[in-house]
């Protein structure tokens, strides 16, 4: 069978496709996890304060949140790799990749 050179076939467009797809949807659950636990965080931040301590008792010592679970180094370059093939397939300019990675690196 003679060798193929250039543009990958249908079965490569579709495996690439499928690839990318998984990626952006893994990025996206993890950014939108992080977002709804910083949100029920300050709700209850907020709702401690609004309430306030009950009436003759002293102010207790604020509840403090929970600790953020820091995620696996693997899972970290899993996500920098994933973010550098997005790069690499032109599908984040250099600032997107910069941010999302500094994110990564951040959380």
């Amino acid at each position: 069978m003679p060798q193929r050179f250039g543009r990958p076939g249908l079965l490569g467009t579709i495996a690439r496709t499928a690839v990318i797809s998984g990626t952006a949807s893994a990025v996206s659950n993890r950014v939108n996890r992080g977002m709804a636990e910083r949100d029920m965080r300050r709700q209850a931040e907020a709702q401690a304060a609004w309430q306030g301590p009950p009436q003759g008792e002293a102010p207790a010592a604020p509840p403090q949140p929970p600790a953020p679970q820091q995620p696996a180094a693997t899972d970290r370059v899993a996500q920098l790799t994933a973010l550098a093939d997005l790069k690499a397939q032109g599908l984040l300019t250099d600032e997107e990749f910069a941010a999302e990675k500094a994110r990564v690196l951040n959380s």
